[in-house]
């Protein structure tokens, strides 16, 4: 499996746009392990990359293709050292921002509006429900 050259094109500019040069990068090749059967036991195709300026390193075999893997790797990298540049701005910190927003306390405000709602949903369904007939009626 390949990379196509757009990918590889964005991967290049987030490298230029975050100020990371391939020299500060060290690669390595390692034995994958977990399932793939001798493919995997025989070939060298996890790649260790380790970003020497600011420490962060990354180990990637999610494939059993090594070009595969070390075009991951370099993403993963570049993900990696953006977090730590931009901190709060990056999009994973957004993302959890949002979660905790999402799972704070509502105020009083909403919690009686909700409430209010809900009682007049529950009128409606009362007066669709049908009539009890009782033993004098029949």
């Amino acid at each position: 499996m390949t990379v196509s050259p757009e990918k590889i094109a964005q991967l290049k500019k987030k490298f230029r746009k975050l100020k990371i040069r391939e020299e500060n990068i060290s690669e390595k090749f390692i034995k994958s392990q977990g399932p793939g059967g001798q493919k995997v036991n025989k070939t060298s195709t996890c790649v260790f990359l380790k970003h020497r300026p600011s420490g962060i390193a990354v180990k990637c075999q999610k494939s059993r293709s090594q070009a595969l893997n070390r075009f991951l790797a370099r993403r993963i990298l570049a993900e990696k050292i953006e977090q730590k540049i931009l901190g709060a701005k990056s999009a994973k910190m957004k993302e959890i921002s949002k979660i905790r927003r999402q799972k704070r306390k509502r105020s009083k405000r909403a919690k009686e509006k909700i409430l209010k709602l809900k009682k007049i949903v529950a009128e409606k369904k009362k007066l669709r429900a049908k009539p009890i007939l009782e033993a004098n009626d029949i």
